[in-house]
C-alpha cells in the first residue's frame, strides 16, 4: 500500500485516479504529476516500484501545497474574510451562500433543514 502525504492510496486503482485522493490533486494535476515522474499513468498502485512512489512523493512535497497545509490555508483565508467583516465574510459568519446563489429557495445545504414557523399551517389540498 502506497502512502503519500498521509493518505493511503487505494492499491487497485490507476495511479492517476488513486492520486485525486490527496486533498488538493485533481485530475490534471495526477496527470502532471504521472507525465513529471515518468510513471504510466494506467499503471495500477499495487504495481508501482518503490523508487516510482519515492519519485511521485518527492514531486508532490516540493511542487504542491496538499492536505493539512492546503486545509489550513484555506480555513485562514475564510477566517481573515470573517474577521474584515467584507459581504463574504458576513455570509460565511451566518452560513449562507456566498457565491451569489438564491437563498429564498433552494440553499437547503448550506442553511440546513428547513424550520417551521410558528403559527403558520400547511395547506393541504
Amino acid at each position: 500500500m502506497a502512502r503519500i502525504a498521509g493518505v493511503n492510496l487505494p492499491t487497485q486503482k490507476r495511479v492517476e485516479v488513486a492520486l485525486t485522493y490527496i486533498f488538493g490533486i485533481g485530475p490534471a494535476t495526477a496527470r502532471d504529476i504521472c507525465r513529471k515522474c515518468n510513471v504510466p499513468p494506467e499503471r495500477r498502485v499495487n504495481e508501482l516500484a518503490d523508487d516510482e512512489v519515492a519519485r511521485i512523493r518527492e514531486s508532490i512535497d516540493r511542487e504542491h501545497k496538499v492536505e493539512g497545509d492546503l486545509r489550513r490555508e484555506v480555513a485562514m483565508n475564510v477566517k481573515r474574510l470573517m474577521d474584515l467583516g467584507c459581504y463574504r465574510g458576513l455570509r460565511h459568519r451566518r452560513g449562507l451562500p456566498v457565491r451569489g446563489q438564491r437563498t429564498h429557495t433552494n440553499a437547503r445545504t448550506r442553511r440546513g433543514p428547513a424550520r417551521p414557523i410558528a403559527g403558520k399551517k400547511k395547506v393541504t389540498k
